[in-house]
């Protein structure tokens, strides 16, 4: 998938050429192979290009774009001048061949839950020798970080010195997500305390008209109790040359203190020790908004003993092949497949759709979806760390740890902003005062004003926020996306193409038509066909077998069988070679004649589906299937047109049938005969007109779902291969879950622009009346986490789309 784009970068959009074999080294050369996480397009691979092609001693580049890959042939002693320059232009480089020797170790950092923090963490390990990468995921409060062996303690002491306890997450545990939804613990008691004290500070120096010793007791009471752990987080930010939140509040209500201003500087702490509390429940509200899916799943259910007993058995304990029983209207422990029994089920944990599916003998069931009706017995497939659910709720937990565009570009504003402000005020301190002879005071309390204003905490923490509840909403749909750029991206779509069976239709054609050809025996015809059908699993082949099979048909021994992709299929029986396919195999074959074509054209203009049997003298039958298009295919076409988004199937079919289902389903367009790269080549025509989503459950669809910009996989519930590389893959086939994407995606992009507006207007507004000293301290903190606390909750509502 292509995000040059969507970075804006200005560079071209076009395929990336990759290099089809790697040079032979030269001669006493050596090979280095980076991994280089923030290089994705042509203009940054000039740049490194142009940065370390002067290095005395690198002999070539080799770069791979798509997997953002660079490998380094030198005749260096040591690679510090190629690291040394790559870091001088911004580039994130990781040593792959040498970290791949070492090992990741993920840890589980209880107070890490801001942009600030993961900056503090980041500089003060970046300086660790050994540490090759980090990765963040601020809203599960992970740090997975890959480094040499024996480099963890030095890694757990600099966290340490940063006032972070750090917990290595056991493997087995970092697998599968927690079925208890983290929360973080509140110590109410010091912030009454300090509250009371504010407030009575406030009273004290009205009752006095101005200070008094008491309010200066009370006013540091106050800042002890609620500040404290403010002003340590402070100092460790300072020491570390970080100003963040707690280091700006800090200077601040010490400033304040300095001044006179003692009960402003009390309740500037206590409103702001406050407000860091509620943000933190509204974080948790959205970081275990997913999670707390798993609370659908029961602790236990009901297995059959080796004595044939059944017992309750806790559902970590159950191991793959047990039998379960399910009474009705208890939810079902672990994935599995019927193996007595039939029952309703109702799988809108995983679907989306509360609608209950008919459930007998060798269907699936899913861990936490509700049986309604009957009672059944199943076989487990998947552990309870592995079921589907779980899978999911993993994929979006990582998908939530991932830099969306607008979050890479708000954490970039954010780096600059803060130092900027800060300067700012030290020179509204300074200035005024030494070069027109203003009060100090009074300019050094505005510098102060400045120092609640220059922390970015409502706008960087808009993004996540919002992108997170963005995924969790979809999830809960049945729309697994893998990161925050697709859930941004399907705004943007123009084009979706669609591949036809088992995606616009039902995917279970039937045989209507039987047609022997030539001197061809019916009967053997048929007998061989079937034999060929049965060994593929094409929605065709199936057809054709399963209506022999219907009929009583013997299968014969098939040698040598191979499928050939967009085709049909081929096989040895009885030493001769038959070849079962399409329009287009017939025409590679040579076979067709015009009394054929007229036969064959009759069929697939009422809609259905040919397929030959071709053997050595030619052609010995035709069959013809049909299949019949989903009613929620028709209601999704519409809702993607009222979306303003164009629609075109593209489908190895026969171009009759092609037009005649896009002309049912109410598609714009329709392409047959599409083999792998004939899709691949339309997706790419169709992208310079913007941005393209693609639609398909085959392996035929591969390329084209890899070349679209967003890929969305059809059916994926319990398909592992779905869930782990679709960009979204959709629970089950109803395609209508699109358009809920786009309209999601829409809302998103929405709140994200409102969260940004909001955050940077409030600071625009205070900067003005800082400067025109209509602005208190009171004010400012007000302002600045109440925006904070708007741009979350307003993220927030995502979750009840």
């Amino acid at each position: 998938m292509s995000e040059c784009a969507s970075k804006g970068c200005g560079c071209s959009t076009g395929p990336i050429i990759q290099p089809t074999a790697q040079a032979p080294l030269a001669t006493g050369s050596a090979q280095a192979v980076y991994r280089i996480e923030n290089m994705d397009c042509p203009t940054e691979e000039a740049l490194i290009r142009g940065k370390l092609a002067g290095l005395a001693g690198v002999v070539g580049l080799e770069f791979n774009l798509m997997q953002r890959t660079l490998a380094v042939r030198h005749e260096l002693p040591s690679l510090s001048p190629v690291e040394q320059a790559l870091k001088a232009i911004g580039m994130q480089a990781v040593r792959m061949d040498e970290a791949s020797a070492g090992q990741t170790t993920k840890l589980s950092i209880a107070k890490m839950d801001c942009p600030t923090e993961e900056a503090l963490i980041r500089n003060k390990l970046g300086t660790v020798a050994g540490v090759a990468n980090l990765d963040f995921n601020l809203m599960q409060r992970t740090l997975s970080v890959r480094h040499a062996d024996g480099v963890l303690p030095d890694v757990l002491v600099a966290l340490q010195a940063l006032g972070f306890e750090a917990q290595v997450e056991d493997k087995a545990v970092a697998a599968s997500p927690s079925a208890s939804p983290v929360t973080t613990p509140t110590n109410w008691w010091p912030l009454g305390i300090s509250l009371i004290a504010a407030s009575a500070a406030e009273a004290v120096y009205w009752f006095h008209d101005g200070n008094h010793w008491s309010v200066v007791i009370l006013a540091l009471v106050a800042v002890l109790t609620g500040g404290l752990s403010t002003y340590k987080k402070g100092w460790i930010a300072l020491k570390n040359r970080n100003l963040n939140m707690n280091a700006l509040m800090s200077i601040a209500v010490t400033g304040a203190m300095f001044i006179g201003h003692w009960p402003e500087a009390a309740m500037v702490m206590v409103l702001f020790a406050l407000a860091e509390v509620i943000e933190a429940k509204s974080l948790d509200r959205a970081r275990n908004a997913i999670r707390g899916l798993l609370d659908l799943t029961p602790e236990q259910a009901t297995v059959q003993q080796p004595d044939g007993t059944w017992r309750e058995v806790s559902a970590k304990q159950i191991a793959i092949g047990s039998r379960v029983r399910v009474k009705p209207g208890e939810r079902i422990a672990l994935d599995g497949e019927v193996l007595d029994g039939r029952s309703t089920v109702n799988q809108a944990p995983i679907t989306g759709e509360s609608l209950p599916v008919e459930k007998s003998p060798g269907d699936p069931v899913f861990a936490g979806t509700i049986n309604e009706s009957g009672s059944f017995e199943y076989r487990v497939s998947a552990l309870a760390s592995n079921s589907t659910l779980a899978r999911i709720i993993h994929a979006v937990e990582a998908a939530q740890g991932s830099r969306a565009p607008t979050q890479r570009f708000v954490d970039q504003f954010a780096r600059w902003y803060t130092p900027l402000v800060f300067a700012l005020a030290i020179a509204v301190a300074l200035l005024p005062p030494l070069l027109m002879g203003a009060a100090w005071m009074d300019w050094i309390y505005r510098a102060l004003v400045l120092l609640v204003v220059a922390c970015p905490c409502a706008l960087v923490i808009s993004t996540p926020v919002s992108i997170v509840s963005g995924l969790a909403a979809a999830a809960r749909h049945g729309i697994l996306v893998k990161g925050g750029v697709y859930l941004e991206e399907g705004r943007k779509l123009r084009w979706l193409a669609l591949d036809k069976t088992g995606t616009v239709t039902h995917g279970k054609p039937a045989q209507t038509d039987f047609v022997a050809w030539g001197n061809a025996l019916a009967s053997d015809s048929r007998c061989i066909a079937a034999s060929l059908a049965a060994r593929s699993d094409h929605p065709v082949s199936k057809a054709v077998a399963q209506a022999a099979q219907r009929d009583g048909v013997a299968l014969l021994d098939v040698a040598e069988f191979s499928a050939l992709p967009g085709r049909g299929v081929q096989g040895q029986i009885d030493g001769e070679t038959y070849y079962l396919g399409n329009h287009r195999m017939l025409e590679e074959l040579g076979q067709c004649t015009p009394e054929l074509e007229q036969r064959i054209a009759a069929l697939e203009t009422v809609g259905k589906t040919v397929v030959m049997l071709v053997g050595a003298k030619g052609v010995h039958a035709l069959f013809a299937v049909a299949d019949t298009i989903k009613d929620s295919s028709r209601r999704a076409i519409a809702e993607l047109h009222a979306l303003g988004i164009n629609t075109v199937m593209l489908t190895g079919d026969n171009p009759h049938t092609a037009q005649a289902i896009a002309a049912q389903a109410g598609i714009d367009r329709a392409q047959g005969n599409q083999l792998p790269d004939d899709k691949l080549r339309e997706v790419e025509q169709l992208s310079r007109n913007g941005k393209v989503g693609m639609v398909g459950d085959g392996i035929n669809d591969a390329p084209a779902l890899a070349r679209a910009d967003i890929g969305f996989a059809m059916g994926a519930a319990g398909t592992d291969t779905a869930i782990e590389t679709a960009d979204v893959a959709l629970m089950d086939d109803d395609l209508r879950k699109i358009p809920t994407f786009v309209r999601l995606s829409r809302a998103t992009a929405q709140v994200l622009m409102q969260n940004i507006v909001l955050a940077l207007g409030i600071k625009a507004v205070f900067l003005v009346l800082t400067f025109t000293g209509h602005a208190t301290m009171w004010m400012a903190v007000f302002a600045d986490m109440g925006a904070s606390l708007l741009v979350v909750g307003n993220g927030l509502r995502l979750l009840r789309r």
